[in-house]
This record gives structure tokens, C-alpha cells and sequence, in this order.
């Protein structure tokens, strides 16, 4: 007996048909639009963006995945201290040690609350495994060749405001505010399933917001009026806070991201260290998964207080360093 298609099923391939024989029919209009010099130089800092920040991404959750799966929790339990005033930096500074993305860094964090570890060491963890870990000081590196105080800012800046909100969990946080986290769609399974669910997972989410990325940046570049960019980089304040938000809407993975803000020429380096501490900590897909893991009411009080404390931490770190 022959099974019946789903009308989806059915669709799909008059839909293709349909976009193909646009696309034939109107190959003359759209060979025009693509060699306008506006679009040239949209796609130029579009490939650009994509061909140095891919090869950061991908490194990025393979490293990730492999230390969500291969590396149990029950191992940072053990290495950090029993004091949650010390254990909060030595979580923090974890992070400089084990790779890890905005997408693993989360269920790790959950994982590490669910078995015992003082909130503010894990949320410290969470904030400081994406932003200060080798892939991403070393991407951002090769984004600014000629700025290596890049590096040591965004390291110093990051570390900062990651301890920072850590303590002022353990100081202010309310145990009622934060859901202890569901176990992880990964446990239980074998080690390889995991690790290539993860991997899958990851390049699909990741690359995804990357392109949007690299579209933003592409579109600032060559759509939006130079006079703007500048108007708004001229004064410092409204441009670090246009990259901040910026940060956040785009929801850029953090091995990417320094190639978009090294992109944005006219900004000072303030503004665009500003970008690059906000991004990893608090974006519009890290507020989703912070509001899965931990509960709603959690990530509507950690998500604003994390958006201003990264900012006055690029700022202070800006000022000294850059």
C-alpha cells in the first residue's frame, strides 16, 4: 500500500521549482544588483568576515564538545575551593584553561550546580569559559594584529566582570531565584553520540548567528551612511553603548566575534572592547538558555545586571589599558 505524502512533503519540491524558474527568469536584474559597487563591497566584507572567523568557530565547539562530554563535572566540584569567595576567581580563571562557547558554557554550569558547586563559582565559570578561553584571546589576536592590547584587555575585562558578578550573587543572590537545572539531553548517552550531538548542535547554532553577524557587519560597511557610523562614533559614550547593544542583538559566537568588532573601523577601541565583553556574557541566545537552565526569573535579574557590570568593565579596562 502505497503511503500518502504530508502536504509539506508535497510542496516542497513546486516551491523549489518556483525559486529556480524566479531565479532564471530574473538572472539579468540580479547579475546587475550583484556587480553594483555597493554590493561588491558588501560581499567582500562578507566572505572576509566568514573566511577568517570559521575556522575559530569550528575549533571552538570541537574543543567545546569534547569538554562537555569527555571532562565530568565532578571534576571541577572537586578542583575548586570550598569557599565560595575564593572559589568564584579560581572558576573564573578556569575558563581561561578549557575552550568552550556560549552554548556549552550553560549546560556545564547547570551540570556544576546540580552537583554541589556554590552558584556564584559556577556563574562565574559560565560568564568567564566563553570570553577569556585560548580559542577565542587567540582569534582575537589574529583580528587585530596590530593591537595586541586587544588581547590583554579583553582578558582582563572579562575576568573582571565575570568575578565580579559572581560575588555579587553570593552577595545578593536568593537561592528561590535561581531553578536548580534540569539533568542534560546528553547524559545518559554514549560518550560519541554526545560529543558529535554536541557537535552538530553547535555548528548549526553558532554558524547560524555568525552569518548574521557577518551580515551586520557587511551591511554597516557598505549600506550605512559613513557620516553616521562616525556621528555615532565620535561621541564615546553613545558608541560604546551602540556596540553593546549591537553585541547582543547579533548574538555572535564568541571564537567570531572579534572579526566583526575589528571590521568596525570607525569605533574606538573602547567601544568595540565593549562589544566583545558584552557578547559572550549576555546576548539575545544566551538569555534563552540562561532562562531554560536556570528558570525566567533568574536570567530577568542576571541578564540586565550582567549587561551593565560588562559594560563599566570594558569601560575601566578601555581606559587603562587601551
Amino acid at each position: 500500500m502505497e503511503s500518502e505524502s504530508t502536504p509539506g512533503e508535497s510542496k516542497s519540491p513546486l516551491i523549489l521549482t518556483m525559486l529556480l524558474l524566479t531565479l532564471v527568469l530574473l538572472q539579468g536584474p540580479i547579475r546587475g544588483l550583484l556587480s553594483a559597487p555597493v554590493m561588491q563591497s558588501w560581499m567582500t566584507v562578507f566572505v572576509a568576515v566568514l573566511v577568517q572567523a570559521l575556522p575559530f568557530l569550528v575549533l571552538g565547539v570541537l574543543l567545546s564538545a569534547a569538554i562537555a562530554v569527555f571532562v565530568p563535572p565532578s571534576f571541577f566540584a572537586r578542583a575548586l575551593p570550598k569557599s565560595p569567595a575564593v572559589a568564584v576567581p579560581v572558576a573564573g580563571l578556569a575558563g581561561a584553561v578549557l575552550p568552550g562557547c556560549e552554548c556549552a558554557s550553560v549546560p556545564v554550569a547547570g551540570a556544576l550546580v546540580r552537583r554541589g558547586v556554590t552558584p556564584a563559582a559556577a556563574l562565574a565559570f559560565l560568564l568567564s569559559a566563553p570570553a577569556i578561553n585560548p580559542v577565542v584571546l587567540t582569534a582575537t589576536a589574529v583580528a587585530f594584529p596590530r593591537d595586541p592590547g586587544m588581547v590583554v584587555a579583553r582578558f582582563v575585562a572579562s575576568l573582571l566582570v565575570a568575578c565580579a558578578m559572581g560575588w555579587l550573587w553570593q552577595r545578593l543572590g536568593r537561592t528561590d531565584w535561581l531553578r536548580t537545572p534540569h539533568r542534560s539531553p546528553h547524559e545518559g548517552r554514549s560518550r560519541g553520540a554526545a560529543f558529535w550531538g554536541s557537535v552538530r548542535h553547535d555548528v548549526m547554532h553558532a554558524g547560524g548567528f555568525l552569518v548574521v553577524g557577518a551580515m551586520a557587519a557587511a551591511t554597516l560597511k557598505a549600506v550605512v551612511p559613513a557620516s553616521w557610523l562616525r556621528t555615532a562614533a565620535e561621541n564615546p559614550l553613545v558608541a560604546i553603548l551602540a556596540l553593546a547593544v549591537l553585541a547582543v542583538l547579533l548574538s555572535i559566537c564568541s571564537e567570531a566575534d572579534a572579526f566583526v568588532a575589528a571590521s568596525l573601523t570607525e569605533f574606538s577601541m573602547t567601544a568595540k572592547l565593549a562589544f566583545l565583553v558584552v557578547g559572550p556574557m549576555i546576548d539575545l541566545k544566551l538569555f534563552a538558555m540562561q532562562a531554560g537552565t536556570f528558570g525566567r526569573g533568574f536570567a530577568l535579574r542576571f541578564a540586565p545586571a550582567t549587561f551593565v557590570v560588562a559594560i563599566a568593565g570594558a569601560v575601566l579596562t578601555g581606559a587603562v589599558l587601551l
